[in-house]
């Protein structure tokens, strides 16, 4: 069977594509797999790494404030189209699987004209423009949120929630002590309670502006804390912490070791990035979101409001995340009855084996296109 999965731009589209992609090939061993993506952007590289041929279109997003801006992006786009369909003819696939993403739209779009099945993966509880857009070519529609009916129709969607990462699975608390102390020079305990704040790969202003405002208030407090900053606030946030780095505090811009991170962890302060949030449910850790404000359609708030609805989860705005972020973790910290239920609540939320579920649908689709 022979499957094009296109999309990308950010990690919260390449990893499910990723992922599925590594599914389909465990189900079927003899599968030829070919990426479409966006040229410059971010899955021309990390594509590869996974082991999979990409070919780049040159489309892009449209200028929304500066409109006659757009005319040359009118023009990459038709010439996208243009070669999209010049490799749907060439590579000839059974199914296309969409992801999110300008090139997405594009490559599906074309495929869909040609009679080639197309499953979209929707990550977010709020559906992105792209998949919209492809609703009405799509055979099946992989969502990870309840009531996507809003956007999708009903008759098309299959709820598998979003792949991530197994290895996560695996870290213990006690490795997670041994490993943070070994490597950070610290001597957490296994007694006292961890608070981990995660603010994405390329960290986030605001949390992280919420810790330093607060790190005379969390020193007071028995507990320990590991923070993630991202590389471009490391350097500033490392020199005003200096004094409680080595105590009760790692300060360090990437956690190599996610799984440890996840297994040490009673609190995870975090983004509320679509990845983030599965992984979250899988693992079943209480936590505070702070939605990101610089995301197209404010999805964000919207996949962090589908957990706060079931109690799983506790919000803070981006906007009082400064004042309100760290008082609310030390409050729930203490709170052993509302860790126990944000725990359970988030962990009944968890989609297992989402990527095999949805490499299934996809085989599925590939053999009605066969018959």
């Amino acid at each position: 069977m022979k499957y094009l999965i296109s999309g990308g731009g950010t990690g919260g589209h390449i990893f499910p594509a990723v992922s599925i992609a590594n599914a389909l090939q465990e189900l079927d061993k003899e599968s030829d797999i070919l990426f479409v993506g966006a040229l410059g952007r971010m899955e021309m590289e990390r594509v590869p790494q996974a082991g999979y041929k990409i070919i780049g279109l040159p489309v892009r997003g449209f200028d929304r404030k500066h409109l006659w801006k757009n005319i040359p992006i009118m023009m990459d786009l038709l010439r996208s189209m243009w070669q999209a369909r010049k490799i749907v003819k060439t590579f000839q696939p059974h199914v296309g699987i969409g992801v999110g993403g300008y090139a997405s739209g594009a490559a599906m779009k074309v495929a869909s004209s040609m009679g080639i099945p197309i499953l979209l993966q929707e990550q977010n509880g709020f559906a992105g423009v792209t998949n919209k857009l492809l609703k009405n070519n799509a055979s099946k529609i992989c969502v990870a949120y309840e009531g996507m009916e809003r956007f999708f129709p009903a008759d098309k969607i299959i709820l598998t929630g979003n792949p991530v990462r197994q290895n996560l699975l695996n870290g213990s608390r006690e490795e997670a002590i041994n490993y943070f102390n070994e490597t950070y020079g610290v001597k957490f305990s296994p007694d006292k309670k961890t608070l981990l704040i995660i603010g994405g790969s390329l960290g986030a202003r605001t949390i992280n502006e919420g810790i330093l405002n607060q790190l005379d208030t969390l020193a007071k407090h028995n507990i320990q804390v590991i923070w993630q900053t991202g590389k471009s606030y490391y350097d500033d946030c490392k020199i005003k912490a200096q004094e409680h780095i080595g105590k009760w505090l790692i300060c360090t811009d990437f956690l190599g070791r996610m799984d440890l991170s996840y297994a040490i962890a009673d609190l995870v302060i975090s983004r509320a990035g679509a990845s983030s949030i599965s992984e979250l449910c899988l693992l079943g850790k209480p936590c505070i979101l702070v939605p990101s404000p610089n995301v197209a359609e404010d999805h964000q708030t919207h996949n962090a409001m589908a957990l706060v609805s079931k109690n799983a989860a506790v919000m803070v705005k981006d906007i009082d995340a400064k004042k309100e972020m760290v008082t609310t973790s030390l409050d729930i910290l203490n709170n052993e009855e509302q860790l126990t239920a944000l725990r359970k609540n988030i962990l009944a939320l968890a989609q297992k084996d989402s990527a095999r579920r949805i490499a299934e649908e996809v085989i599925k689709l590939a053999k009605q296109m066969q018959k």
